[in-house]
């Protein structure tokens, strides 16, 4: 096949997924060229109470118009707003605003007020990359959390504020839809709520009735965000936490069935963190975009939410809607991906991870998926989200879902045979099992059409992993990423190894069928971060490997 038929193929691949409304509302989007409306803002309106501190990220103003984001630290006065030198995510974080009520905000007041004066008056309506309805509508939402706060407005902010908002209204995302559009419709409810009169109702409304149609669909029945990247789903958590903040300190009812949503994310996010309080890497994830767990939970009880309650059993908690499990016993955890990669329509942020899983040991990230260092459409994007990247398996060089270009996705892997079965413990010595076995489709595109299937052996002091290939093929491989901090060992026959972490040991391994090499690998905690490190990759024999992995014979068990 030529490259242009292949890309073809992969464009009709990914297009057939889309809504109707999606591909209608892209050329819309395109040729509509609203004009600005200038006319003076509307009244502010008075508020029923304060709003509560909201939650706090990292600082990023680091001096006076110097800005750190993504761990790269660059001045305005040299690149201005919208430099094509910089990343554009690098931009967008710059129109965002996150600072003004990040940590430490309070002494950086007077360089927020000096900052808001300055966007205003260097970038006029409507061009450039702070224009663009994702950043506008961050910078909405951020702007007004600031005066409710209760500083006073630069002059000219109220003002563009106004023209913002109108701007957004026109401007909505609705050929996105997902986080896009669920961050449009906050920033008119907050526009809404900040101003006073028939402009504002209209914002108001508008904004309402978006999330009264998304929410239902974007929150599944077990709290993930169905994107299901647990990075997105924070963001998310934020979003509904912020709104209620709104919605109470406007005086303005909250929807019935928002606290219950609230609860069951706040579940879903406390499930898929790892024992160091941080997320899971599953499709686009990394720390340090969202605010963290803790600081998101520290929110929810300022708003008076109840603690979240245990589990009902906090050993094995099974995420059936989104398709992820928690396992626990002793000092392991295991987060277990038998999930679908997303929406059909929205694949975006999904990554060819089916069937990968992470493992910590004693509070430290033992095996880790990639995570995300970058955007674009580059090579190094795409390595991040292929098959390779995670801890699962890849068959004949490919990945198991046909992630392309920077956000895009053609043929995707399905999950198929899913079972779920424990093994009741059985006397004091015995603390039971869980054994959870699932295919997937993704490789069916390829000639034989083969399917992977693993089963995972979950038992106190181990986990055991059987890979097999149903179907033709040429060569398949298991992952196995360690964590940065973890020394990986092998015995000279490739058949065992051991994990320590500072010359402790914290895991054995042996290959019961399989060969096994080692070789450098990177891992990607956040953004701009690059961490060399260490992957176990298992070649498998006649379609099948066992690799069985211990801690019960070291100090973990302490």
């Amino acid at each position: 096949m030529t490259r242009r038929l292949r890309h073809l193929r992969l464009y009709l691949d990914t297009a057939r997924h889309l809504r109707p409304g999606q591909i209608l509302h892209r050329f819309t989007f395109r040729l509509a060229r609203p004009r600005p409306d200038l006319r003076p803002a509307p009244p502010r309106r008075a508020f029923a109470a304060d709003l509560v501190s909201p939650a706090r990220r990292r600082a990023s103003l680091v001096a006076a118009d110097t800005f750190r984001f993504l761990n790269e630290t660059r001045s305005l006065s040299r690149h201005g707003w919208d430099d094509p030198a910089l990343a554009k995510l690098w931009r967008y974080n710059l129109h965002y605003f996150d600072d003004l009520s990040a940590e430490g905000a309070v002494a950086r007041v007077d360089l927020h007020a000096a900052l808001i004066a300055r966007w205003v008056a260097e970038n006029p309506p409507a061009g450039g990359t702070g224009w663009e309805p994702y950043p506008t509508s961050l910078r909405l939402v951020n702007w007004i959390k600031w005066l409710r706060a209760g500083h006073a407005a630069p002059e000219g902010m109220e003002q563009s504020l106004a023209v913002q908002a109108r701007w957004l209204s026109r401007r909505l995302e609705r050929h996105l839809l997902g986080n896009h559009l669920f961050a449009n419709a906050k920033a008119l409810v907050f526009a809404g709520c900040h101003f006073e009169g028939a402009e504002a109702d209209r914002w108001f409304r508008t904004g309402m009735d978006i999330l009264a149609r998304e929410i239902p669909e974007q929150v599944l029945p077990d709290g993930a965000q169905f994107e299901l990247s647990p990075m997105y789903h924070a963001l998310a958590l934020e979003d509904l936490l912020d709104l209620v903040n709104l919605l109470r300190g406007a005086g303005r009812a909250v929807p019935p069935d928002w606290a219950g949503r609230i609860m069951a994310m706040r579940g879903w996010l406390a499930a898929m963190c790892h024992p160091d309080g941080e997320i899971g890497f599953f499709n686009d994830a990394a720390m340090g975009i969202a605010p963290s767990p803790g600081e998101i939970e520290a929110f929810a009880a300022r708003l008076g939410f109840a603690p979240l309650p245990r589990p009902p059993d906090p050993s094995c908690v099974w995420l059936e809607a989104s398709g992820y499990l928690r396992l626990a016993s002793g000092p392991a955890v295991a987060l277990i991906d038998v999930a679908r990669i997303g929406p059909d329509y929205l694949p975006g942020h999904a990554h060819a991870d089916t069937l990968s899983f992470e493992l910590s040991l004693r509070g430290q990230r033992v095996l880790v998926n990639s995570g995300t260092s970058v955007y674009g459409t580059g090579s190094e994007r795409l390595r991040q989200r292929g098959t390779g990247a995670h801890n699962t398996v890849c068959v004949d060089g490919h990945d198991s879902s046909e992630v392309w270009s920077g956000f895009r996705v053609a043929r995707r892997a399905r999950p198929v045979g899913l079972s779920l079965a424990r093994k009741p413990a059985d006397g004091a010595s015995d603390q039971g099992s869980v054994i959870v076995t699932c295919g997937h489709d993704g490789y069916r595109r390829l000639p034989g059409r083969p399917v992977h299937v693993r089963t995972f052996l979950w038992e106190a002091g181990g986990l055991a992993i059987r890979d097999r290939i149903e179907g033709p093929h040429r060569s398949a491989t298991a992952a196995f990423h360690f964590h940065p901090d973890v020394t990986l060992s092998v015995a000279q026959d490739g058949a065992s190894g051991e994990a320590t972490l500072a010359g402790v040991p914290l895991l054995t391994f042996r290959i019961a069928k399989g060969a096994g090499r080692v070789e450098p690998s990177t891992w990607h905690p956040e953004f701009g971060r690059v961490q060399p490190a260490s992957r176990l990759l298992v070649s498998l024999t006649e379609g099948e490997s066992m690799v069985d992995l211990r801690w019960d014979r070291h100090g973990a068990a302490g």
